[in-house]
């Protein structure tokens, strides 16, 4: 059976089939998430019918940015990044656009599912994964299985308190948040009051040798110590999975294995620090193992 897997991020909509348990001819195109939620919907039709011109699928997996209901295949909420893609149906829609059945699940919900069949998770059973980029998103795996919460929603560590003295909450819900501080988006935008060549996080590592540098990647991994603090002593996982592209950077896996222990209970130092295994496929390959085809 051919699936046909999008994952649908802020910058980049990625895009293959998934056939006999292997993901082929992947293709990335941009969002433009700026444009909207109608936007987003119009382009994910685009590309999946130049998919259809070559060849068949017998249902859609999709796993997208955004708190995601499911069941409905509904977007739940999505921040101003993508104006207009709250409430959005996705699966109704491209069931009805394709014939064929849908199933849509948050992008970090589904990398997780990926990594625990094929990557850094497998054999798990309790684990959390999160994702560092332009916010900090995460996955809850209890006994297995994915853990979705009430409401479709867990796994929100982003919106850990980890700064209180900064919360301002009617100027911004996320004020003192984690992922203000833990992102990647927070790493750039210390980095650019630097230096402002200091622009992605690929020219800031290229320059770590540099103590001022160091000094600002240093005080960052420190800020994903905090929230990785709580979520260890409140869910006392087997295993952290450390996922986005700035985690490719063998330096912040190194410093967070030697300088996180120390800030555990010690009954709970069993947790080990791993690196996501599988890059910018796990979510695709995710989206074509959902379970509500």
């Amino acid at each position: 059976m051919a699936t046909m897997v999008l994952d649908i991020g802020g910058t980049a909509i990625k895009s293959g089939l998934y056939i006999d348990d292997v993901l082929t001819d992947i293709r990335e195109t941009p969002t433009e998430s700026s444009l909207g939620g109608e936007h987003i919907v119009a382009r994910a039709k685009e590309i999946i019918a130049s998919y259809q011109q070559r060849n068949s699928f017998q249902r859609i997996g999709i796993c997208t940015t955004g708190q995601v209901h499911p069941a409905r295949g509904q977007i739940i909420y999505a921040n101003e990044n993508i104006p207009g893609y709250t409430g959005t149906r996705l699966a109704e829609i491209m069931q009805q656009e394709f014939c064929v059945p849908t199933a849509v699940e948050n992008d970090v919900n589904a990398a997780a599912i990926g990594e625990s069949v094929f990557g850094a998770g497998k054999g798990l059973k309790d684990f959390v994964c999160l994702t560092y980029g332009t916010g900090v998103g995460g996955a809850v795996f209890s006994d297995g299985k994915l853990y979705p919460g009430s409401s479709y929603s867990a796994g929100e560590f982003g919106a850990i308190v980890t700064h209180p003295e900064d919360r301002l909450i009617e100027r911004d819900l996320f004020a003192g948040c984690y992922e203000k501080y833990a992102s990647t988006t927070a790493l750039v935008k210390s980095a650019l009051a630097l230096d402002p060549t200091l622009d992605n996080g690929r020219r800031i590592f290229q320059r770590l040798h540099e103590p001022d540098v160091k000094m600002l990647v240093d005080h960052w991994i420190q800020e994903i110590i905090y929230g990785l603090t709580t979520i260890i002593h409140m869910l006392n996982p087997e295993s952290v999975i450390l996922g986005g592209g700035i985690m490719e950077q063998p330096y912040i896996i190194e410093q967070l294995r030697a300088r996180l222990y120390p800030n555990i209970i010690p009954s709970f130092r069993s947790v080990q620090i791993r690196k996501a295994a599988l890059g910018n496929r796990a979510g695709l390959l995710g989206a074509a193992l959902l379970k509500n085809f």
